[in-house]
């Protein structure tokens, strides 16, 4: 398994951020799925990844959600956190991801990708800040450029955007609004 490198290093890669990329069940949810007795999907979103990434979004930088997975409910919240670029049913994540790069006019050198399991594995090795949760599959922690502290769904994704912001020098300002 890869060590956990510095926050420094993580903040230089962090300053060429141009887009960041998730997941969705393990990452912006706790993977765990749950279904009412009439078949309703319930998926649990935190609160502290959804600001992180409304004042990602402020900074200037993208955010996209990859996810193999289809749901309405992965459009609302999409929808409320004013996510545009949104691929749902991705058996290809990799694929999809480069056609997204290439719309935008950025390189996969300007992409950070927070994943947990085996489908998200050839996008964190091929960006520039592959991202993992602790409770990732093995080989996407071993493969990963960093980890975060904070689990999928618990406000891993918030620790990933404000990496960026204080890389970017946005941080501060963005949060002397809240003051």
């Amino acid at each position: 398994m890869n060590t956990q490198p510095h926050l420094d290093e993580i903040h230089e890669r962090a300053r060429l951020v141009k887009l960041l990329a998730l997941d969705v069940d393990g990452v912006l949810t706790d993977g765990r799925l749950y279904f009412s007795n009439s078949g309703e999907e319930i998926k649990s979103f935190s609160t502290l990844d959804g600001q992180g990434i409304k004042l990602l979004q402020t900074s200037g930088v993208a955010v996209a959600i990859l996810t193999a997975r289809k749901s309405q409910l992965v459009s609302n919240r999409a929808s409320n956190l004013g996510i545009v670029h949104v691929a749902q049913g991705c058996e290809n994540k990799l694929a999809t991801l480069t056609t997204l790069v290439k719309s935008l006019q950025l390189e996969l050198s300007q992409v950070a990708y927070v994943g947990d399991d085996l489908p998200d594995l050839a996008c964190i090795r091929k960006v520039a800040m592959g991202i993992a949760v602790p409770n990732a599959h093995p080989l996407l922690r071993e493969y990963a450029f960093c980890t975060t502290t904070q689990a999928g769904g618990m406000g891993a994704v918030r620790e990933v955007c404000d990496w960026i912001l204080q890389a970017q020098g946005n941080y501060d300002q963005l949060v002397a609004a809240y003051l």
